[in-house]
């Protein structure tokens, strides 16, 4: 799945910025972006909108879809393996698999009752 790289954004926005020799505040009238949010762009505290994207690609000469890099999704491995997860996250997955061991117990024995 490929996913929207905020690094590169910020590196590509603010590299191609440079070479232009624009300063933030004249990409902001460029592109109609508020020159804070640039800022904020070239921190990688801000995703752009797509109008915004599209004009920052345009002004700045780069291609929208470069930006994305090919990630794996590891959510259910990492769950499974409760890392990186608050003690309430753990607490929820571990009620999970006992209620899933619960209802495969169920599953079970009424087969077995049903086969009788």
């Amino acid at each position: 799945m490929k996913k929207l790289s905020t690094a590169k954004l910020a590196e590509t926005v603010k590299e191609k910025r440079e070479q232009k020799e624009l300063t933030q505040e004249e990409l902001s009238n460029l592109t109609g972006i508020n020159r804070v949010m640039i800022g904020r762009i070239e921190r990688e505290n801000f995703i752009p909108s797509i109008t915004q994207f599209e004009a920052l690609s345009k002004i700045l000469d780069f291609e929208i879809t470069d930006m994305f890099v090919e990630k794996k999704e590891t959510n259910s491995f990492i769950a499974l393996r409760s890392e990186a997860l608050s003690e309430g996250e753990k607490e929820g997955v571990d009620r999970l698999f006992k209620m899933m061991l619960t209802l495969r117990q169920q599953i079970l024995l009424r087969r077995k009752f049903e086969n009788e």
